[in-house]
């Protein structure tokens, strides 16, 4: 079936920036908002909440613009780590890089960078080194000493007073960053003690998109962020400080939860006066909740979203990027919503193929015989297999493409000669293994052959319908259809099984 949107993005930023402003109010000179999540490309959510603009936190920034600078944090041990943005498949200081062009593009004004956490570390010393010769101002915080019991010297000057203080001129400053554990909290805080200590009346705010505070505690959407955070062992729970004070019930995470009577604390000390925050609910400017607009249907796209996430830690188990207990967080979810992974309606397909390419003696000869099958918008299941022209998924998203345009299955959109040409390059000239073409490499050979060919040339028109459609393969993908998937914008899984025994391809 075709997904329907679930979700009212113009209600939403009507609601959430008068919640912003009304904040910005509050606080009389200068507020610090502190982003969760991604500022940009926020995939997760547009996929729990189908119809969700994955940009629309940027396009509320856009309407503040006028009110608003961002400052952008990231930990300097992610990046000596190296730690990746799974989505796009590039490293966080990258990120930092990608999230800075963009909020050019939209007119957002970035005051500068935070390293945060900062030891010297050599990676973030060069890091630093490269934005501050391309203009970009940087700024270095440290490990707040006494953090997290000892509050007077965490607001004092060995604490908070020994990072660098950046000079903000706007009424609303944004604190983002790429991920979790980037600082964001900690960088707030920060100003809001140098800003006292100049005489600058400041508040602190947290813009969360998940868990929804308004939606009950085992609502899959809320079960989803814990399958996203199952990796920091992030649990939702009712806020007891919000049930206490207002008598009505409220979802948090148990982070939050737990840091709270020490926030707060840290807000007095800072500011001299009781803290007007009762519950960390209440620190939160959250209007998502409000903008559902079929909840059966956010049920079921989280319940999906579940299956998704055990996929993929299944996958990064076996890689070597997540531990056992992460995967059984996944697993004890999937569990609890009484889900299996052939709930999710590209799996079955896809094995289906791969079982039947391991009987026909034209393809099972050849090695390992591998499926994929993708899911269009209008529900259609495509599926193939791989095969000594081309991958699994070249096979599958060609076979697409032929759907969608209406061309004859049996008509090849790809000549003979030309993967041929790419074959002998790839093997005699490069030094690869594999003869046949990933998804990249057959992408960029349709797109010669579509020069003279005006079935591929319509066929190719296709390629911009598979954003966001649902794809599963039986096998970890090559970084060739890693990539290709990733650019066409396909919410892809897998399963956790390796191409080959080689420990390296290439």
């Amino acid at each position: 079936m075709t997904q329907k949107a679930i979700f009212d993005n113009d209600r939403y930023l009507r609601e959430q920036a008068e919640e912003i402003r009304q904040r910005i109010r509050q606080f009389g000179d200068k507020l610090y908002l502190e982003f969760g999540g991604k500022l940009m490309f926020d995939y997760h959510a547009a996929r729990v909440l189908p119809g969700y603009d994955p940009n629309i936190k940027i396009r509320l920034l856009q309407e503040l613009k006028d009110q608003a600078e961002v400052l952008i944090c990231i930990h300097a041990g992610d990046i000596e780590r190296k730690k990746l943005r799974a989505d796009f498949g590039i490293t966080y200081e990258t990120d930092i890089l990608k999230i800075i062009d963009d909020l050019k593009k939209w007119e957002v004004r970035v005051r500068g960078v935070i390293i945060t956490r900062f030891e010297k570390q050599p990676a973030a010393v060069i890091f630093k080194n490269k934005l501050e010769r391309r203009g970009v101002d940087v700024f270095i915080h440290y490990f707040t000493k006494g953090y997290p019991t000892d509050v007077d010297l965490i607001v004092s000057e060995e604490g908070y007073g020994v990072n660098d203080y950046i000079p903000t001129d706007a009424p609303l400053v944004i604190v983002t960053g790429p991920g979790p554990g980037s600082g964001k909290m900690a960088t707030c805080l920060s100003q809001m003690y140098h800003d006292n200590r100049r005489g600058i009346k400041a508040g602190y705010a947290k813009f969360e998109t998940f868990p929804v505070w308004n939606l009950p505690l085992k609502h899959p959407v809320n079960a989803a962020y814990e399958a996203a955070t199952a990796d920091l062992a992030d649990i939702n729970m009712i806020d007891p400080f919000h049930l206490e004070a207002y008598g009505t019930q409220a979802v948090n995470y148990n982070r939050d939860v737990d840091i709270f009577p020490v926030l707060r604390r840290i807000l007095e000390k800072i500011s001299g006066d009781t803290c007007c925050y009762r519950s960390p609910t209440e620190m939160g400017v959250n209007r998502v909740g409000f903008a559902i607009t079929d909840d059966e249907g956010a049920k079921t796209a989280a319940k999906q979203e579940l299956i998704r996430r055990y996929l993929r830690y299944q996958c990064e188990y076996v890689l070597g990027l997540s531990d056992k207990k992460t995967l059984q967080r996944a697993e004890l979810l999937m569990k609890e919503y009484n889900l299996t992974v052939e709930d999710r309606p590209v799996v079955g397909p896809a094995r289906e193929a791969a079982e039947a390419a391991e009987q026909d003696p034209r393809l099972g000869s050849n090695g390992a015989c591998f499926g994929a099958a993708i899911q269009l918008k209008d529900g259609t299941i495509i599926a193939g297999s791989n095969s000594p022209r081309m991958h699994g998924a070249s096979s599958v998203i060609t076979r697409a493409l032929k759907h969608l345009a209406g061309i004859p299955a049996k008509i090849h959109l790809l000549p003979q000669n030309i993967c041929d040409t790419v074959t002998d390059l790839k093997t005699n000239i490069l030094g690869g293994k594999s003869m046949s073409l990933d998804l990249q490499e057959t992408l960029i050979a349709l797109a010669i052959s579509a020069i003279s060919n005006h079935t591929v040339e319509l066929a190719m028109e296709g390629l911009k319908e598979f954003r966001g459609c649902e794809m599963h393969m039986t096998h970890l993908p090559s970084p060739g259809d890693e990539e290709g998937i990733r650019r066409l914008g396909v919410n892809l899984t897998t399963d956790p099984v390796f191409m080959s025994n080689d420990l390296y391809t290439m």
